[in-house]
């Protein structure tokens, strides 16, 4: 993690600091190749150039990802830990590593819209790596909303248990039930059945479906389990894993009863319940794996591409258009808007562990990383680089940056009311009932729009090109 930490030094002018020059910031200087500095307005360097924005940009894609598959790893090794010896106390763990994961994966989806690893990375016939537009692995490591009764069991709307209610295979109705048609459940299944039968819902892989294996169904609608189900997530029992094997040492009533639900299973079934999770963890690893190395400072065939110089004036585009494509369609749009409208908790993100609201402000947090030159590991340490603001002050669009950058700390301050409520003890399913609720949601949606307009305007400015910000959403915002 070294290289990490050394990010900054063809950077050392940043918008904390003076000019290079080392004076106070108020006299102009002359910039490299040519280029008019400023009059060092907010403390930026008159020397940060496109080129620095880029390198930083690339820098900190390497920081989120590796920081995405630290935490996935972590999460693997509590599946591993819960599936071995499935007590509370281990189920509660590797959910709690679940939700831990979720923080810098968040924070990377602003590195989408942009052809780059996570949207294109795929093998040629050769074996290297390379990129192809819609063969990355992004689906099959956070694709939603996902038909869960492939995976396995389900609750009809009636609240009456059925399993393979929406059947998709003759023998048991899902993959985890049908013993005779998957007789091994491991990555080469899980790759296989995504998207079967080119059905977007049918994810079988990456957090969600590992999501619905931990917390199962969130049924506040239906109102089946005895408690507070509408301020509650998904209810699985921790008895969905017993086998006689892995509970000897469990102290616990019921030890080794295996359950699907409320009904018994035959402990094959908790076992192969066991294995999905096992399997899913794994191929999470190896998909964020191959994506954190293709953007390795360095040696990252990626990295190397995006900061060429050649590169530099198309991917600085590329960031903007991928902060006002998150911004506006996914986030605005398809993660909030659509909620909102159909009032359907099966449209959030994060539907069965009730952790949307995260996903909300992480989301929104990645778009404003990317204008600021910002990113804080999950250790704590913070990366500061040259940033697009810098780069906007420094070619005199000083009021443009200070608007953008002010749009953008609106949008974090309405997306953490929708956090904070969360906390509190009101989910993102049930804000969304609630009329106070939907008018600060819908706060957050129209200030994402608002700085999606922005940043339409900094790519004039700094007249680079992108393609249209609005293009992935029906919905009307």
């Amino acid at each position: 993690m070294k290289s990490i930490k050394s990010f900054g030094l063809s950077l050392l002018c940043v918008s904390v600091l003076a000019a290079c020059s080392g004076d106070d910031g108020k006299a102009g200087a002359q910039g490299p190749q040519g280029e008019a500095g400023t009059n060092g307005e907010s403390g930026v360097s008159v020397y940060v150039t496109a080129q620095d924005v880029v390198n930083t940009n690339a820098q900190h894609a390497y920081a989120v990802y590796a920081d995405s598959l630290i935490a996935a790893k972590a999460l693997k090794d509590k599946i591993d830990a819960f599936v071995a010896t499935p007590s509370e106390r281990n189920f509660a763990d590797v959910k709690q590593a679940w939700l831990q994961a979720r923080e810098p994966y968040g924070q990377s989806e602003v590195y989408r819209f942009r052809e780059g690893p996570i949207d294109a990375l795929t093998k040629d016939e050769q074996g290297n790596w390379t990129l192809i537009d819609g063969e990355g692995p992004e689906g099959a490591i956070n694709a939603w909303p996902l038909a869960e009764a492939l995976i396995d069991y389900t609750v009809d709307m009636d609240g009456h248990q059925k399993r393979g209610e929406a059947a998709v295979y003759q023998n048991g109705g899902n993959i985890i039930a049908d013993q005779q048609s998957f007789p091994t459940i491991d990555k080469a299944l899980l790759k296989e059945k995504f998207e079967l039968n080119d059905e977007e819902a049918n994810v079988t892989s990456g957090y969600h479906a590992i999501e619905f294996l931990l917390w199962g169904q969130d049924l506040n609608e239906f109102g089946v389990y005895d408690r507070k189900t509408d301020y509650t997530a998904g209810h699985r029992p921790v008895s969905d894993f017993y086998t006689s094997a892995n509970t000897t040492d469990i102290d616990v009533v019921g030890t080794g009863t295996c359950t699907s639900g409320e009904q018994g299973a035959s402990e094959a079934i908790c076992a192969r319940r066991g294995q999905y999770l096992q399997a899913a963890a794994e191929l999470l690893v190896e998909d964020l794996q191959q994506v954190a190395d293709a953007w390795k400072p360095g040696s990252g065939f990626h990295y190397l591409d995006y900061t060429s110089a050649d590169n530099v004036k198309a991917n600085l585009g590329s960031m903007l258009e991928s902060m006002g494509r998150l911004s506006f369609g996914e986030l605005a749009g398809e993660r909030i808007s659509i909620a909102v409208r159909t009032d359907s908790q099966e449209d959030e993100h994060s539907c069965f562990s009730d952790n949307t609201h995260r996903d909300i402000f992480l989301n929104a947090k990645g778009v404003q990383n990317h204008f600021l030159g910002t990113y804080v590991k999950s250790d704590g340490e913070a990366l500061k680089g040259a940033s697009i603001y810098d780069l906007l002050v420094v070619k005199g669009h000083h009021e443009l940056a200070n608007k953008l950058r002010s749009a953008l700390e609106n949008t974090m301050a309405s997306a953490s009311v929708i956090d904070t409520t969360a906390k509190m003890g009101t989910p993102f399913d049930v804000q969304i009932q609630k009329q106070t609720h939907i008018l600060e949601i819908k706060n957050t949606i129209e200030a994402l729009a608002s700085q999606t307009d922005l940043i339409q305007e900094a790519i004039e400015a700094l007249e680079v090109t992108a393609d249209d910000l609005k293009q992935d959403t029906e919905e009307q915002i």
